[in-house]
Formats: C-alpha cells, sequence, structure tokens
C-alpha cells in the first residue's frame, strides 16, 4: 500500500463497467483515491478536473482508441504514469503506446496482485523522472546563474585591464604639457565623427577606447625621443612609427577587444596607401582607423606644439580639406567637419547660457 499523507489518485479508464468497477473497488482498499471514465474524452475531462498521479488504461476502446489518448494525456499531465491495460493480442499496439510516452502494459486478465505492483513501479518511476526532472532544472538554473557570475566576472577584469592601459597612456602624456589630454580628445572627437556617419552604439564605444588606447605603444619608444624639440632623424622617425605595432601587440592579449586592436594598428594609414605600418589604401583600412586618424590630426593641429601654434578649429578644418583624398578618406573629413560645427555649436550655446 502506498505510504502517503494524501492519497494518490489513479484514473481508470475502461468502456467495460464491470472492469471499472472491479479495479476501482480493488485501488480503493489499496488506499488510492480512485476516478473512472468509459471514454477517452471523459479521462481528459478529468485530468483537467483534479490532479491524477497514475492512469490505467485501456487500449480498445471506442471513440479515441488508447494509442491516440495517451499523447493528449500526456500534453495535460506530463509528469503522471500510463498504464495500458490490453488482450494479449494487443500487446505490440501498447508497446506503440510506451513508445508514446505509457510506462507499462498489463493483459488482461489482469491480476490484482501483479497491478498493485507494477502501479507502485510505476509511481516510483514516475518520482524518479520528477525528482531527476527538479535536479536539471536545479543544475540548469546553477549553470546560467554560474555563468552570468562569470561573464560579469570577466567583463569586470576586462574593464580594469583596459582602465589600467588608459592610466598608462595618462602617465605617458602627463610628462609632456603640449599632449597632456591628447588621447582623451582624440577619443570624444572620434566618437563624435562615428555619430556623425551613423554609426551603431557598440561600434562607436569601440572607436572611442581605441581613441583613449591609440598611442599607448609609445610605451616602448624612447623618451628622448618623444620628447625631442627639434626635427627627428630618419631613424628616430621610424622607430616613433614602431609605436602602432608596439600597441597593437600590447593589446593582443586581451581578445575581447576585437576590431579596437585594428584600429589602433592602422590609425597611421593614409587613404593613398602611404601610411604606415601595412601601407593600406582607401576602404582596405578599418573605418574606426580612419577616423581616429583624423581625429588625431585634428587635435595636432588645434592643440600648441613645440613646433606649431595652435590653429583655431575653423582654419584647421580648412586645412585638413587638403589632406582630403590624399592621406584622409573624403567621407571622415565631411563628417569630422560637421562633428566640428556641432561642438562649436554647443560650446557657443554654452557660453551664452552662462
Amino acid at each position: 500500500m502506498p505510504l502517503a499523507e494524501v492519497p494518490i489518485s489513479v484514473l481508470v479508464v475502461d468502456d467495460e463497467e464491470p472492469i471499472r468497477n472491479a479495479l476501482k473497488k480493488f485501488l480503493t482498499q489499496q488506499g488510492y483515491d480512485v476516478v473512472t471514465a468509459a471514454s477517452g474524452d471523459e479521462a481528459l475531462r478529468a485530468l483537467q478536473r483534479q490532479k491524477i498521479t497514475v492512469v490505467l488504461l485501456d487500449v480498445r476502446m471506442p471513440g479515441k482508441s488508447g494509442i491516440d489518448l495517451v499523447p493528449h494525456i500526456l500534453e495535460i499531465e506530463p509528469s503522471v504514469a500510463v498504464l495500458m491495460l490490453t488482450a494479449v493480442n494487443d500487446a505490440t499496439t501498447a508497446a506503440l503506446c510506451m513508445q508514446r510516452g505509457a510506462m507499462d502494459y498489463l493483459t488482461k486478465p489482469v491480476d490484482l496482485s501483479d497491478l498493485a505492483r507494477a502501479i507502485l513501479r510505476a509511481i516510483r518511476r514516475r518520482d524518479s523522472q520528477i525528482e531527476q526532472a527538479n535536479l536539471n532544472q536545479w543544475l540548469k538554473e546553477e549553470v546560467a546563474v554560474r555563468t552570468a557570475e562569470l561573464r560579469r566576472e570577466r567583463a569586470k577584469l576586462e574593464r580594469l585591464s583596459v582602465a589600467t592601459l588608459e592610466a598608462l597612456v595618462n602617465a605617458l602624456e602627463a610628462k609632456d604639457p603640449f599632449i597632456r589630454g591628447h588621447s582623451t580628445r582624440v577619443a570624444d572627437l572620434a566618437a563624435m565623427i562615428a555619430g556623425e556617419l551613423k554609426l551603431g552604439d557598440e561600434q562607436i564605444e569601440q572607436i572611442r577606447m581605441a581613441g583613449r588606447l591609440h598611442d599607448i605603444g609609445k610605451i616602448g619608444v624612447r623618451e628622448q625621443i618623444l620628447g625631442k624639440q627639434g626635427p627627428l632623424t630618419e631613424d628616430e622617425y621610424e622607430q616613433v612609427k614602431q609605436h602602432v605595432v608596439i600597441g597593437s601587440q600590447i593589446l593582443a592579449p586581451l581578445v575581447h577587444l576585437g576590431e579596437i586592436i585594428s584600429y589602433v594598428r592602422n590609425h597611421h594609414e593614409r587613404w593613398d596607401g602611404a601610411g604606415y605600418p601595412d601601407q593600406l589604401r582607401a576602404d582596405d583600412i578599418p573605418l574606426g582607423a580612419r577616423i581616429i586618424g583624423a581625429a588625431e590630426i585634428f587635435d595636432a593641429l588645434t592643440t600648441l606644439r613645440p613646433y606649431q601654434e595652435k590653429m583655431p578649429p575653423e582654419m584647421a578644418v580648412e586645412r585638413m580639406r587638403d589632406l582630403t583624398g590624399s592621406a584622409l578618406d573624403p567621407e571622415v573629413c565631411e563628417a569630422l567637419e560637421a562633428a566640428v560645427r556641432r561642438r562649436q555649436t554647443l560650446v557657443f550655446l554654452d557660453d551664452v547660457r552662462t
């Protein structure tokens, strides 16, 4: 007899009333809460009304047969244990029902002690399946939680690694009053240019980050060369040119940066192919690199340098027009002009408000 505080519900489905009554009487004596149904439709209504643990289902019935009924039963109550009742010559059909989800079958006339044992086996198997399903769900949820935690930790480490590199760039620039804040300005202007080009938010942020890191490779160039006041020798210039390669090598282990690495490596390429380090030309140059290259030239023209006075933005834009089609992408130059106009307008409005 099953041990439970609440009786286990058994649904007996058979079109023959004497069989239904006999099975109900026996199973009630065994301590089960028994419900009977004379047809498939009646059985489905019973399943919709109350929780059923075990279904004893006759294979041969008028209307919906047992073989047709099994999928509908499991659709209503996926965890129910279905046992088929079948004549000897219906064993093949009963086996087909098991392929559709039934747990066992018994041949008529049913031996009541066999029936009792079969029901107990089915209940234990059902409970085991439910427990396994719950365990699988728990494992799935636990894996999802742990995966989310790992993703957050990885993102945190990635942000920390980038922040560390940005700090190195800021420290490098802080040594020279002429370039202090250069990377931040380039990053902000590059993001504005990317916005004018209607790029997506993710790509704009990649370009902004690449702008902040574009000169990281100068860490590998001797300070005497970087801080030299006069013209560079040919050998010194070759060493300076290596900063883009060094920068991409520093960033290479940070695989999450993706395209940012190529933006850093190729921001000194020229539209006409005469740039460095890979002599790429035109659209072969990554768009982010073209944007950062233009933003860097504008910043160089509009900030005080040892070898030149700073230009007002309008004059710098005019100077950059001369580089369009040779050093610079014409479309990027056009977007830069629009970004500079927009920035000047914002500065003007801020001055008016204050």
